[in-house]
């Protein structure tokens, strides 16, 4: 395809998604259905006007990836309901950890056993498809800050930690694989990629986003009442606190996730202490509010241009037995025993966490992984398997969750209205 064809086919789509938002809402499927099938349609599947080839474009589609996950986390990290607490973060974080163990475990084990990958691979694998994708998933996930609702808050928080919680299983199946530095058994691994980069991304996130809310409420609320450009200092937060966090080798997803986290805490925090005064003003303006929008509308850019290359890369060839077969065993088996395991002992009623069992979306972050681990020195056999396998998940993720997400959220709503009535 040419530059002016391309400019015509996203700026059509562009056209008809704004024209039609009223008309897509009620449909019965999602956005990024829509990108997929016109993707195939002139992809190899189709008319073949484009190939999209992840293998030699690895390096790119890293970068894109990357990009579009950061926004994401941003986007979700701000729509945290306030006050934060423990006691409410408790299954985000079982799943974030014990679940993405046990997910990563189960598709490495079915990688052995059934498709004959070496454990290293099955490790990697795992880690790819492991985590649930906050760009792909806006249907199931916090739609504004203060939506309280206990399903998409669980699943939007475990989408935005176990971006960065997988991390370490990537790592540790590129070392499997000699391509990754695991230490005297595993001892590095253990302390550098788990330990330090997980504490280490956390408290960076926190400490930058608790100091930016600070420090933007000082200036708007100082005599001179300075004017903020709110998207400029989001963007600024998530270029800063990933920039650092790469630089000191902890993960920057964690890190960018709770920067987000804490700075609308902090804000909220400082709103409610202030609005109690005796001489209370009106109400400020706050960063995170004010940049949610912005960064909503490139996490929807995003999706688009990332779902269609996901498109043009597939063949009729690549829907094999092995990569479908994988796909359902990971929806159907390894995800929601996943959840299962992880949420034992909490208090989660079963029907959320039968929903959390099945809307465990795989996507963009799935895809940025793949390209990680391409650009670190993944044979080319193996990696052209991984694709594979991999961009399958991810289609029938985008196919078979996009189909039932909206009938499924539709009738868990109308089910938990009659149960609250008396």
């Amino acid at each position: 395809m040419t530059t002016a064809q391309w400019f015509l086919l996203v700026g059509g789509l562009l056209l008809v998604m704004g024209l039609t938002t009223t008309a897509l809402k009620r449909a019965p499927v999602t956005t990024a259905i829509i990108y997929l099938a016109v993707g195939l349609l002139v992809g190899p599947s189709g008319l073949n006007a484009f190939h999209f080839n992840p293998l030699k474009q690895s390096a790119l589609l890293e970068v894109l990836t990357e990009i579009a996950v950061l926004i994401s986390l941003f986007s979700a990290g701000i729509k945290m309901p306030a006050p934060f607490s423990l006691n409410r973060w408790r299954a985000p974080i079982l799943l974030a950890t014990v679940s993405m163990t046990v997910t990563v475990a189960l598709v490495a084990a079915f990688s052995y056993f059934v498709l004959g990958l070496p454990w290293g691979a099955g490790v990697l694998l795992g880690a790819i498809v492991a985590p649930t994708d906050p760009v792909l998933a806006t249907d199931v996930q916090i739609r504004h800050p203060g939506d309280r609702d206990q399903l998409r808050f669980t699943l939007t928080s475990e989408a935005g930690m176990n971006d960065g919680s997988a991390f370490p299983f990537v790592l540790l199946g590129l070392g499997l694989l000699g391509l990754h530095e695991l230490g005297d058994g595993g001892w590095r691994w253990v302390m550098v990629d788990v330990v330090w980069a997980t504490v280490g991304g956390i408290a960076l996130g926190v400490m930058a986003g608790h100091g930016l809310a600070r420090l933007s409420w000082k200036l708007r609320g100082g005599s001179h009442q300075h004017e903020l450009l709110d998207d400029f200092l989001g963007l600024g937060l998530i270029g800063v606190v990933y920039g650092l966090a790469v630089a000191v080798s902890a993960w920057g997803f964690l890190a960018v996730f709770f920067a987000a986290v804490a700075l609308r805490q902090t804000e909220l925090k400082l709103a409610t202490a202030e609005q109690t005064t005796p001489h209370a003003q009106a109400p400020r303006a706050m960063v995170s509010q004010g940049s949610l929008i912005f960064k909503e509308h490139l996490e929807r850019l995003s999706e688009l241009c990332l779902i269609l290359l996901v498109g043009g890369t597939l063949f009729w060839s690549s829907w094999s037995w092995s990569a479908v077969g994988l796909a359902l065993f990971l929806f159907l088996i390894a995800r929601p025993a996943s959840v299962v395991v992880g949420l034992m002992g909490t208090d989660i009623p079963w029907r959320v966490r039968g929903m959390a069992g099945w809307f465990g979306v795989r996507g963009i972050g799935s895809l940025y992984y793949l390209m990680y681990a391409l650009q670190h020195g993944l044979p080319e056999e193996l990696g052209l398997q991984l694709i594979q396998l991999t961009l399958i998940v991810v289609a029938l993720s985008i196919l078979l969750h996009g189909i039932s997400v909206k009938p499924a959220m539709r009738h868990f709503w109308k089910k938990g209205k009659r149960s609250d009535t008396p």
